[in-house]
């Protein structure tokens, strides 16, 4: 499906979020560093789960509100929300304040608002694209994310140091500007229905979400699927957590083309090289990876992350350190533009927002748990904080092959039934 086939709606989010992106990215890579040395890495570690654990209570309630109320009106207020929270975290680090307690609150906001805009966001986009193109708008999105992941830590890696107050500053503006975009010119997509009465008051609301979820709960497949992802997250969310205070622990300065980096810019690199091979290749590997069964696929991803993992945390050579980077975006590329297509095949479509707010719990409960391996180093060091990483990939492989296993039991009884 063609860029100019899309719906206008996608086109204006495309456009919009890619530029959010690149503003976000200039300045959450060094986040893990700044938190760890204003508070120590224990205190920093359980800090960032704390925060995470309200962005997966607002991810899980951005799901319903997105399915109740609609994609258009989440997804305005989740941008004006992260524009105000970005805001308070400029002037934490303004030159009238420093205060990194500030900062880690509004940084907790800004995953909150996020949170809610992410299940409005991709159910849009089931709303509006058939199944069978769904995949490769999602890789667009995807690769668009991870072009932000090219020039934001680069933008960041020249600014961030002395210039954090005017980042935090452009973050919050292109937030609220986009607030004000989404309100304007995209339309609603949701099939909205309208709530009695008697259930507008905020108990029986928060019941009829619980008993909602439970629905999907029960739904053995997408559940295998969640654990299999939060499992895979813990890998996958150390690029931004574990690898740069790895880096700048163990890893000297050394030179690269007559060049000498230090520890942040080596960091800069890795995440730039990261962003660059699933900018180019998230398409290319979407359609390679199609023609082979997604349970393949899936279970292929996991052992890359393992042996990613491995490879990252037994060299300070900082070649090996881009092939394990290397080996860390092939696997990140193998599953970034059939996860979502296959979270639409399994929801109906009057509870889209729903299921892929519960998908997305892989990705915010992961993001909940993974700062542990920062304390962990402390507690038990490295070596063995990457060995249970990668083990924790593996155990997702043999979760997906039961899952996959359990889609296919439930395909061929459906298909007998029809």
């Amino acid at each position: 499906m063609r860029l100019r086939d899309w719906d206008n709606n996608l086109k204006i989010r495309l456009a919009g979020e890619s530029i959010v992106n690149i503003s976000f990215w200039m300045f959450f890579p060094f986040l893990a560093i700044y938190f760890s040395e204003s508070f120590g890495k224990t205190a920093a570690g359980l800090l960032l789960i704390f925060s995470q654990f309200f962005a997966v209570l607002a991810n899980l309630f951005g799901g319903y509100c997105a399915d109740r109320f609609g994609r258009k009106r989440m997804m305005v207020i989740s941008t004006f929300g992260q524009g105000l929270a970005y805001i308070f975290f400029a002037w934490s680090s303004s030159p009238w304040l420093d205060s990194p307690i500030i900062g880690f609150v509004s940084f907790t906001a800004v995953s909150i608002f996020s949170a809610f805009y992410n299940p409005a966001s991709q159910a849009m986009v089931a709303d509006v694209i058939p199944e069978k193109d769904r995949s490769k708008v999602f890789a667009v999105f995807y690769t668009s994310i991870n072009i932000a992941v090219v020039i934001g830590p680069i933008l960041g890696g020249i600014f961030y140091a002395k210039h954090r107050f005017e980042l935090l500053g452009i973050a919050a503006i292109i937030n609220i500007l986009l607030s004000f975009i989404l309100q304007r010119w995209v339309t609603e997509t949701a099939f909205l229905t309208k709530t009695p009465e008697k259930e507008q008051n905020g108990f029986t609301f928060l019941l009829n979400q619980i008993r909602d979820y439970q629905v999907i709960i029960r739904d053995k497949v997408f559940l295998l699927f969640i654990i299999a992802g939060v499992l895979i997250y813990q890998t996958f969310m150390q690029l931004d957590l574990l690898f740069p205070v790895y880096i700048i622990e163990m890893v000297d300065p050394q030179s690269v083309f007559s060049f000498n980096l230090k520890a942040e810019q080596t960091f800069g690199l890795l995440l730039a090289e990261n962003g660059l091979f699933v900018a180019l290749l998230t398409i290319s590997v979407t359609k390679w990876t199609s023609v082979y069964k997604e349970r393949n696929v899936f279970i292929a991803s996991s052992i890359t992350y393992c042996f990613s993992i491995i490879f990252f945390g037994s060299t300070q050579w900082i070649w090996g350190l881009f092939i394990a980077i290397a080996l860390f975006s092939l696997a990140e590329l193998l599953t970034a533009g059939i996860q979502q297509g296959f979270v639409s095949k399994l929801s109906p479509a009057h509870m889209r927002g729903q299921y892929f707010a519960a998908a997305s719990l892989r990705f915010t409960i992961g993001r909940m748990l993974a700062p542990l391996a920062i304390p962990m180093t402390g507690w038990i060091g490295y070596n063995w904080t990457f060995g249970i990483l990668s083990a924790l990939a593996i155990a997702s492989a043999v979760l997906y092959f039961i899952m996959f296993s359990l889609y296919e039991k439930e395909q061929r009884s459906n298909s007998t039934i029809y």
